[in-house]
């Protein structure tokens, strides 16, 4: 990917289309800056749809990985959600 290129919201303003243009053509993002702080970027849809992906998988191994370590760790000591509730409903009363 190719480095970023900074400008303000005010210099976006004045020509958005050529910002978008530049994301998809050159595969170039834009940071967009308020008062000096970074507030947003533009890139190509496709690099979007691409970090999404990516960050999604990693999200389902994570939690695939929670419930590998879950399940390691045995059943022992587990109630299911049935007599959980049983539980719950008898601390009410």
């Amino acid at each position: 990917m190719i480095d970023p290129v900074v400008e303000s919201m005010a210099e976006v303003r004045g020509h958005l289309a050529d910002v978008i243009d530049r994301a998809r053509r050159e595969e170039t993002p834009t940071i967009i800056t308020r008062r000096g702080k970074q507030e947003a970027v533009v890139i190509d849809i496709e690099e979007y749809q691409r970090l999404r992906r990516i960050a999604e998988d990693a999200e389902e191994a994570w939690l695939n990985r929670l419930a590998d370590e879950a399940e390691s760790e045995g059943l022992e000591g587990s109630v299911s959600l049935q007599e959980m509730a049983a539980l719950l409903r008898a601390d009410e009363d």
